[in-house]
């Protein structure tokens, strides 16, 4: 047994739990409820976590799920509940849930009742923890052998417990940053109630998936889609460190990358690595299959294709091929499709979804289950360069989802040149590693304005920096006024096309990070 195991009822935030538990650098991995007793069998967990989810025990579609934790129970090891996990645990063993008059979302302050572990080091009992709440239903009443742990002003069982069979139920969510305590009573409950060992790190993960890789593509020629940021370059060297020289990297470059990246990854490849690169140029074909799309959805989606028809060309040249991989993540995955719960579409991405059933090659996705800061700490344990690993994150469908409206060439050089600037604006103040991500958007809107005494009628440019840890959520930088009024002047000065520039102030949610 070791570590423990995270199972998903559709959580948009279900993957934070897992990623909290690491933080305390306790193992922990993640199956959804389709295939609990398979996670159960494959990883043996010491404790269970049941995550939130969006659907209703007091609905139909629940009974399943009730049923379906008879086998968790059965192992009689620690489990915790949290939000629609608790519900659950309260339904299967003998409590009741109903829906509430009065709903709680959002920040809310959770009331200590007793002294338990789960609490330890973050309230006593009669004090007052902030708690981020998002639930329509409650626990009325508890199972035999529970006691209320703690209560919120619209849930009276807002944690609960059976501290002879150690399972703990909270209605609200430790597993976000607006719970302050959430990580230490994660903690608590992985360390202190499982006896879990603190002994996860990026560099033991690394050799563990590595070993998995092998024994998944075995003598396999493999094929990797490299787009050029971290996410597939860190792919890369992991599957290599795999399978060696059964690995080909692809490099399509559709030209949507920014002012001079694509030479840049030709060139970290081909002299800091022994990886068998080929660079695609599909500049030509691109463009003309993005003439006049502007729909969001159906850009990503023509993208998607495009790059899956160029990497189908090749796999045809190479008979032995039998994988594709990518650098899929995890916050790309929770937007695009549920994981194994009902979770909502958010925006689909072009490397999620699986490949047209035509293509003979099966999907492999290594990272598919990390966010961005893990799979940078993953990068520094396999050696990939500091600066490299710094850099921000990069759209796949590329520059096409920073131009709103139809994407040309003229556009793209206008955006590319604008992005040039900001960046290096960014970089000479000394800000870039203090920005999660940070780039220019160039609006589908003209706007007049006076240059050299006349009328100009040019694009708008818009600014956008945000501040954030795993891309789930994310706030914008805040520049001062100073440095965003020098890089408009200089965007406006430097880059032709461009007369009026505005800085994006809307955070995440209700606005995603990228504007398509």
């Amino acid at each position: 047994m070791h570590g423990v195991l995270v199972i998903d009822y559709g959580s948009q935030v279900a993957q934070l739990i897992v990623r909290r538990v690491r933080a305390g650098r306790v193992r922990c991995d993640m199956v959804p409820c389709s295939k609990i007793q398979e996670g159960l069998a494959r990883h043996q967990p010491q404790a269970i976590i049941l995550s939130g989810g969006p659907a209703s025990v007091t609905a139909a579609e629940s009974r399943r799920h009730i049923a379906a934790l008879a086998s968790v129970l059965a192992l009689k090891r620690p489990v915790l509940g949290i939000c629609y996990g608790q519900q659950l645990l309260c339904a299967a063993l003998g409590g009741q849930v109903q829906h509430s008059r009065m709903r709680e979302f959002g920040r809310a302050q959770l009331q200590v009742r007793e002294d338990s572990v789960l609490f330890r080091g973050t309230a006593k009992p009669g004090e007052r923890l902030q708690v981020w709440m998002s639930h329509g239903d409650r626990v009325e009443k508890l199972p035999p052998g529970f006691r209320i742990l703690g209560a919120s002003e619209h849930a009276p069982c807002a944690a609960m417990a059976d501290t002879q069979r150690h399972i703990y139920g909270l209605q609200f969510h430790p597993e976000v940053v607006h719970t302050p305590q959430g990580a230490r009573l994660l903690a608590n409950f992985a360390q202190h109630i499982a006896g879990c060992a603190r002994d996860w790190t990026m560099r033991r993960a690394a050799k563990q998936m590595i070993a998995e890789l092998r024994a998944q593509l075995g003598d396999s020629e493999v094929l990797c889609a490299l787009s050029g940021g971290v996410d597939s370059s860190v792919a890369a060297v992991l599957l290599h460190r795999a399978v060696g020289r059964q690995l080909t990297c692809i490099y399509v470059d559709g030209g949507l990358m920014r002012a001079g990246e694509s030479a840049a990854v030709v060139r970290l490849f081909r002299q800091h690595y022994p990886i068998r690169l080929l660079h695609r140029k599909a500049e030509r074909l691109f463009l003309r299959a993005l003439a006049g799309v502007t729909a969001p959805e159906r850009k990503r989606k023509l993208i998607g294709k495009l790059f899956v028809d160029v990497f189908e060309a090749e796999a045809k040249k190479r008979p032995r091929a039998a994988f594709l991989a990518q650098g899929t993540l995890y916050p790309d995955v929770i937007e695009s499709m549920s994981t194994g719960g009902p979770s909502h579409l958010i925006k689909s991405h072009h490397n999620v979804g699986g490949l047209p059933k035509r293509m003979r090659l099966k999907l492999v996705e290594p990272l598919r289950h990390l966010f961005k800061d893990e799979v940078r700490a993953l990068g520094r344990a396999l050696g990939l360069p500091a600066d490299f690993l710094r850099r921000h994150p990069f759209p796949g469908p590329g520059l096409a989802v920073r131009l709103p409206g139809a994407v040309t060439r003229k556009k793209l050089a206008i955006l590319r040149a604008a992005d040039a600037v900001y960046l290096d604006a960014i970089r000479r103040a000394g800000l870039y590693d203090k920005i999660w991500q940070a780039f220019a958007v160039l609006l589908p809107v003209r706007s007049v304005g006076v240059m050299g005494d006349a009328r100009s009628y040019e694009h708008v440019c818009a600014l956008r920096a945000v501040t954030s840890t795993d891309g789930m959520t994310a706030d914008f930088y805040p520049f001062s006024a100073r440095f965003l009024g020098a890089v408009a002047t200089r965007i406006i000065n430097e880059v032709p096309g461009i007369n009026r520039v505005v800085y994006d102030v809307s955070s995440k949610p209700p606005a995603t990070i990228e504007w398509e």
